[in-house]
C-alpha cells in the first residue's frame, strides 16, 4: 500500500514536473498564432497562461504532491482562485469568439460593449458566490439576507454611480450614438472616443478629453452630426457688392467649392441669394463634406480659395470701414500697371517689345492670383489666354495611360504655358498646379496673335519651347518620368 502511494506521488510529480511546462509550451504558440491572425481571444488565452494554469499546477500540487487535505485552508483558498479565474477566463473566451468585431452587422456590433461587461460582471459574481458555497460551505441564503440590508445602505451611497450606470444601459439599448461618432451635448462639441460604466469620453477639436456622464446625457439634447449619415452640411456667408451680376457670383463661389479638397460633388454646393443689405448683396454657401471632423480644415481651404477667386474676378467684398484717400497715394489701376510692367520685366522675349505693342498688351491682359493647391488649367479645358507667371511656381502634370498623374516639369517666375492650346485650338493636355501662392498675367488670344505678328522672333521662341514641351508630355504619358 505504501508503495502505491509512493508510486502515485511520482507519477503526479511528473504529470506536474512535465505537463505544466509542455501545457505553457503548447498554449504560447497558439497565442501567437492566434496574434498574428488577429484573434480577439488572444489576452483570454494569455490570463489563461499566466494565472490559470499555475494555480490548478499549485492546487494539484497541494493535493496530491503534499497531500494536504481539501478542507485546509491554503488548499481552499487556492482552489478559490483557481475556480474563480476559471469562471473569468471561460467568460472572456465565449465573450471574445460570440462578440467578435466582425463588421457593423455582427452581432458584437449589436450588442452594446457596456451591456456585455455588466453581463459577465453579474456571472462572475454568481460563480463567486457558488465558488464560495461549494468550497468554503457558505450559506448562500444567509449571505443574501445580510446582503440585502448591506445592499440597501450602499445603494442610497451610491445612488448617483448606480443612476448613472442604468442610465448607461438605457442609452446603450437605444443606441442613440456609437464610438467614433461626432456629438454635440449641452456646450460639448467632439468625438465619442469611449463609452463606459460611469459615461461617455468625448474628444474635442482642442484636443481636450472630456467626461460626461450617463445621468447628463439622458437629460440633455444630444445632437448626433454623424447620423443618419455620415456625410455633413456645412454653410458659409460671403458677402459681395451689388455692383455684380448674382447670377455671375454664384457661378464663382460654386466653381470655387467644386475645387477645393474635401467638398463632395455629389450632391453638388448650393448657392442662394439670402438677403439684400445695406452693404452689399448676402450669399450663402452650402457644401457636403464627408466628415464633420473635417470640416474645419475644409472650411478654411474653402475661405481661402474664396478670396483668390475675388480678387481673379474683381469681386468687391463689402466692409464696414472707413477708408482714407490721399491725393499723392497711387490709385488701384497704376498699382496694377505697375505690378503688370514688373511681370513683364521678368519674361525676356518680352521685354524687347516697342513701346506701342506694350500698350496694347497691357490693355488685352489681365492679372490673377492663384492659392497654393488651385488648378490654374485642367487637362481638357479650353484655353483661351497665355499664362505669364510674374510670382511663385507651378507643377505641370499630365495623365499617363494607366491612369497614373505623372509629373513633366516646374515652372517659376518669367516662364508661360497654355501656348500649345492657345495656338494649336487643342483642349489643354496638361494640369497646372500652384505649388505656391502665385500672380499670373493672363495675355488673351487676340493679343497674343497680335504681339506674334509684330515680333516674328517671338514665334520662333514660343515654337521652340512649345516642342520641348510636347516631347516630355510624350514621354510623361507613357508613364515614363523623364530624367
Amino acid at each position: 500500500m505504501q508503495l502505491t502511494a509512493q508510486n502515485e506521488l511520482l507519477i503526479w510529480a511528473v504529470i506536474l514536473g512535465i505537463g505544466f511546462p509542455l501545457l505553457q509550451i503548447i498554449l504560447l504558440e497558439v497565442i501567437h498564432n492566434l496574434k498574428r491572425r488577429g484573434s480577439s481571444v488572444t489576452g483570454t488565452l494569455r490570463f489563461i497562461q499566466n494565472l490559470v494554469l499555475p494555480a490548478l499546477a499549485i492546487l494539484l500540487f497541494m493535493q496530491y504532491v503534499w497531500q494536504l487535505k481539501n478542507d485546509s485552508n491554503p488548499v481552499k483558498l487556492v482552489a478559490t482562485l483557481f475556480w474563480i479565474c476559471a469562471i473569468y477566463a471561460t467568460l472572456s473566451t465565449i465573450n471574445g469568439i460570440i462578440f467578435a468585431d466582425r463588421g457593423e452587422k455582427s452581432l458584437g456590433a449589436k450588442v452594446p460593449k457596456l451591456f456585455r461587461d455588466l453581463s459577465q460582471a453579474v456571472l462572475i459574481s454568481a460563480g463567486s458566490a457558488l465558488v464560495l458555497s461549494f468550497v468554503w460551505k457558505i450559506d448562500l441564503a444567509g449571505l443574501a439576507a445580510a446582503l440585502g440590508v448591506g445592499s440597501i445602505v450602499l445603494g442610497l451611497a451610491l445612488q448617483d454611480t448606480l443612476g448613472s450606470i442604468f442610465a448607461g444601459i438605457a442609452l446603450l439599448f437605444e443606441r442613440p450614438f456609437k464610438e467614433g461618432d461626432w456629438l454635440q451635448i449641452g456646450e460639448v462639441e467632439g468625438k465619442v472616443v469611449d463609452i463606459n460604466w460611469r459615461g461617455i469620453r468625448i474628444l474635442t477639436e482642442e484636443q481636450h478629453e472630456i467626461v460626461i456622464p450617463h445621468t447628463i446625457v439622458s437629460q440633455e439634447i444630444v445632437r448626433n452630426y454623424s447620423r443618419p449619415l455620415i456625410q455633413h452640411e456645412d454653410e458659409i456667408e460671403l458677402r459681395f457688392s451689388y455692383e455684380h451680376p448674382p447670377n455671375f457670383v454664384k457661378q464663382v463661389l460654386k466653381a470655387t467649392a467644386l475645387s477645393t479638397p474635401g467638398v463632395l460633388t455629389d450632391p453638388e454646393p448650393i448657392v442662394q441669394t439670402a438677403d439684400y443689405e445695406e452693404s452689399g448683396i448676402l450669399y450663402k454657401l452650402v457644401i457636403q463634406i464627408s466628415e464633420f471632423g473635417d470640416r474645419g480644415d475644409i472650411r478654411d481651404e474653402l475661405r481661402t480659395r474664396l478670396w483668390y477667386a475675388a480678387k481673379r474676378y474683381n469681386l468687391k467684398i463689402p466692409v464696414p470701414v472707413r477708408e482714407i484717400y490721399q491725393s499723392d497715394k497711387p490709385t488701384h489701376q497704376e498699382q496694377a500697371t505697375t505690378k503688370f510692367n514688373e511681370g513683364i520685366q521678368s519674361v525676356p522675349a518680352l521685354v524687347r517689345m516697342e513701346g506701342d505693342s506694350l500698350a496694347d498688351l497691357a490693355k488685352g491682359s489681365m492679372l490673377h492670383n492663384f492659392a497654393a493647391g488651385e488648378k490654374i488649367i485642367r487637362e481638357g479645358d479650353r484655353i483661351n489666354a497665355l499664362h505669364v507667371i510674374v510670382a511663385g511656381k507651378a507643377s505641370v502634370t499630365v495623365t499617363d495611360k494607366k491612369g497614373k498623374e505623372q509629373e513633366v516639369y516646374i515652372l517659376s517666375r518669367g516662364e508661360f504655358f497654355g501656348e500649345m492650346a492657345l495656338f494649336t485650338g487643342e483642349l489643354a493636355s496638361i494640369t497646372v498646379t500652384a505649388l505656391e501662392d502665385m500672380e499670373v498675367i493672363l495675355i488673351y488670344s487676340e493679343v497674343a496673335y497680335m504681339m506674334i505678328e509684330r515680333q516674328p522672333t517671338l514665334a520662333r521662341e514660343i515654337g521652340q519651347i512649345m516642342e520641348l514641351r510636347r516631347k516630355a508630355i510624350s514621354v510623361a504619358k507613357q508613364g515614363v518620368v523623364a530624367k
